[in-house]
């Protein structure tokens, strides 16, 4: 199984809760190029995973505009940013294993994402994540590796 793992876009700081901040112009944009660069990798993503939070539901509106519908897309209280990283990397790989997904996008925030990394990998130190980026790792029964991490600046 190949797990996309990708931080929501840049957000402003106006909201009254963190929850509610939405994507800057700049944080869109941002968010385009680096779907734009995944799509060209020739991936198709047969489950999506989003955290309920503003950022990110914007960021996953974003992001499907460039690909085809996934059979399934789930919204996931346990995918915000103070969430517990070992449960959070379990239940993506339940979903996964249920829904028979080869190809998992999981749209969620620091410091979740980078604790899922080491989570799932044996051996890698949690990784940061900048916003918009995107990392790969590949699930192989109970192996995992870190196979690249990028981020939207180093395409732009």
């Amino acid at each position: 199984m190949q797990l996309y793992l990708m931080r929501h876009g840049e957000a402003g700081h106006e909201a009254k809760y963190d929850r509610e901040r939405s994507l800057t112009e700049s944080g869109l944009h941002h968010v385009a190029l680096m779907s734009e660069w995944l799509k060209s990798t020739g991936v198709k993503f047969q489950l999506v995973l989003v955290s309920p939070y503003l950022r990110t539901q914007q960021t996953w509106q974003e992001v499907s505009q460039h690909f085809p519908a996934p059979r399934k897309c789930k919204v996931l209280d346990e995918l915000v940013p103070a969430a517990d990283p070992e449960m959070a990397a379990r239940l993506v790989l339940a979903y996964a294993e249920q829904y028979q997904a080869e190809n998992v996008l999981v749209l969620s925030h620091m410091p979740l994402l980078g604790y899922m990394v080491s989570e799932l990998v044996a051996g890698v130190e949690p990784p940061l994540f900048a916003t918009s980026s995107v990392a790969l790792v590949d699930i192989m029964g109970r192996h995992a590796e870190l196979m690249w991490q990028q981020t939207a600046h180093s395409i732009s």
